[in-house]
């Protein structure tokens, strides 16, 4: 396995890398069992594609710049959005089960923000169909070397390229030389209390990047979702807008409606409006009663394991941590500032999504930006190595994380300012050392506070406009963390 690519995640932008790497060999590193961890099989809502015939690129181009506040990148746009039929038309190939009409054509969705109906989906399991497609594909596939139970905790670099990943199964450390990394860990919305993520899902392949000395962009900005089950559970099972798409409405306490019509806008404002409802002592439910049950089996079975029936009753639901838009730095082959160590998915910040992602955008995004990075180093000569690294037994702990979680709701969750986020610093500094969710937490916090607007997925209380003066990207890199001895 010398100097063979190397892919951090088994998520669906990672398999797709794996897949488009083929028959180039390739070590594909997953932190559970294959696909277990990973965020992309608990998508409910679909992929975002221009299949429909009253749909066009422009039109889902327009609605994604509008959806992202002022920070979407055009060029990085318009082509992730193109390669949105050869996305599905891939996925049927390998045999994905999705929702046609009666005539065959296939089945589209609305969700907030879309113009058009243009969500591919199987049902409300749409992520789970496209792991099991994907996850097959790649067991056929020789070429591809799956290791799991794999945690990685360095990439090593030399003279700002790539030289080796080292990663631990159980207490056994190994290394790989390598000069291509493909980092695919998803996002971060583990570090919040409340979140419809993983609890594994904390950055770690941001803070990878970060010590190896790759640029982050737009970290501050985290997509809180307005629908999250408000059950009790760790993590809050999705209620996908979808329901919305369908007609599903939110109303408070008394049962009266509160968007005034608003119920499919952008998740920003939507979650600021259902977090208001909290704050000022309320609760907030998703009335779904005449949405069909047959149309979101798995939602309505949650629901009723949990002993609501939106049939008969308004789900309870609340603001979560969703979606994390920044990430790791990444041009248009998905290559970071780091020669050899690219990111896709959610673990990197391409400029698709700006400040706010728009709904069934990431799917898309994910097996694009797979498919980019693996053309980018199959067009490659695989780089000679330089030296071979030595081990580092430098382990990274997970028992703070519980603070973590507690610190980030408290301070960088839908409501920020300069004081909560000062004191957030504060409090992650000295976890920094030995916690990559630590350091992730901390450089999100600290871009937080030199963002000194609302914007997206960002609302400062004490700055509560936007300022076009701001209307850019935001570069982070771990030489930022001024006067703190956290090792690189």
């Amino acid at each position: 396995m010398n100097n063979q690519p190397v892919i951090i995640g088994g998520g669906a932008a990672g398999l797709m890398a794996a897949l488009c790497l083929a028959p180039q060999k390739s070590v594909l590193l997953c932190g559970g069992s294959l696909g277990g961890n990973a965020a992309s099989g608990w998508a409910q809502g679909g992929i975002a594609a221009v299949v429909g015939p009253d749909d066009s690129i422009d039109l889902h181009i327009a609605d994604t710049i509008a959806a992202g506040a002022g920070l979407c990148d055009p060029a990085t746009v318009a082509r992730i959005i193109a390669g949105g039929p050869w996305v599905i038309e891939t996925l049927l190939k390998y045999g994905a089960d999705f929702g046609c009409n009666p005539d065959g054509s296939l089945a589209l969705g609305l969700e907030a923000a879309h113009s058009r109906r243009r969500i591919v989906h199987a049902k409300d399991a749409t992520g789970a169909e496209i792991m099991r497609v994907l996850i097959n594909v790649v067991r056929a596939t020789p070429s591809i070397t799956v290791i799991e139970e794999a945690v990685a905790e360095h990439v090593f670099v030399k003279d700002n390229a790539v030289q080796g990943v080292q990663f631990r199964v159980g207490d056994h450390v190994s290394l790989l030389p390598t000069s291509s990394v493909i980092i695919a860990t998803g996002g971060a919305g583990g570090l919040f209390a409340h979140t419809t993520n993983p609890r594994t899902a904390t950055g770690a392949g941001l803070a990878l990047a970060a010590r190896a000395g790759a640029d982050l962009r737009d970290i501050e900005f985290m997509q809180f979702h307005p629908t999250a089950f408000a059950c009790g559970l760790d993590p809050m099972p999705l209620i996908s807008e979808a329901l919305r798409g369908e007609g599903a409405v939110f109303v408070d306490t008394s049962g009266k409606p509160f968007m005034n019509g608003g119920d499919l806008a952008a998740r920003d404002i939507v979650a600021r409006a259902v977090a208001a409802k909290y704050a000022a002592g309320g609760k907030v439910f998703l009335d779904a009663r005449d949405v069909p049950a047959d149309k979101f089996p798995s939602i309505f079975a949650v629901c009723r394991e949990n002993f609501i029936d939106p049939a008969t009753q308004p789900i309870p639901v609340r603001p979560a941590a969703h979606y994390h838009m920044g990430g790791i730095a990444v041009d248009a082959h998905s290559e970071s500032s780091v020669h050899g160590l690219f990111a896709c998915g959610e673990a990197a910040a391409t400029g698709l999504h700006g400040a706010n992602r728009l709904a069934s955008n990431s799917l898309l995004e994910a097996m694009v930006t797979g498919r980019d990075a693996a053309a980018a180093i199959a067009s490659r000569h695989a780089r000679l190595l330089a030296d071979t690294p030595l081990l580092t037994h430098q382990r990274q702990t997970t028992d703070s994380l519980a603070e973590i979680r507690h610190i980030c709701s408290e301070n960088l969750g839908i409501l920020r300012s300069a004081e909560g986020l000062s004191r957030a610093i504060a409090q992650l500094t000295p976890l920094a050392q030995t916690s990559n969710a630590a350091l992730l937490a901390l450089l999100m916090a600290q871009a937080a506070l030199r963002r000194t607007e609302s914007r997206g997925g960002q609302f400062r209380t004490d700055y509560p406009l936007t300022n076009p003066a701001l209307a850019h990207s935001m570069i982070t890199n771990i030489r930022d963390v001024q006067a703190m001895k956290i090792a690189a």
